[in-house]
């Protein structure tokens, strides 16, 4: 039981991850399915977190009496993540406008139908 509770994180990285794919796939709104994308990608900057995390890690800089210090790499490579998934979550809400411009709806469905009757 120890096995399971010891890692909750990781139970809710996996949880985050299937609510999010869930979401992506059930869902004909638009918004909804950026959401849903945005869901999955938190969960996925949470692992990379969950699993660069030391229990005593110091930080990376050179002191006497540290003997193990924290990689910062996967920290920077996430706040690289963060902006570049903030600026694809401002492009594609930017492409929902357009979409809902000159279709007049953001449901996927009648996209569709209204693509298939031209």
């Amino acid at each position: 039981m120890d096995l399971f509770l010891g890692h909750y994180n990781y139970w809710v990285v996996i949880f985050l991850m299937m609510v999010g794919l869930y979401t992506v796939i059930s869902r004909g709104n638009l918004v909804k399915k950026i959401i849903g994308l945005n869901i999955f990608q938190v969960s996925v900057f949470l692992l990379y977190i969950n699993m660069s995390t030391l229990e005593d890690g110091a930080a990376p800089i050179i002191a006497e009496g540290v003997a193990l210090y924290s990689n910062p790499l996967p920290h920077v490579l996430i706040l690289t993540a963060i902006v570049v998934g903030v600026a694809t979550t401002a492009l594609a809400l930017a492409l929902v406008v357009r979409i809902k411009e000159a279709y007049g709806t953001i449901e996927e469905d009648e996209i569709h139908k209204q693509d298939h009757s031209l």
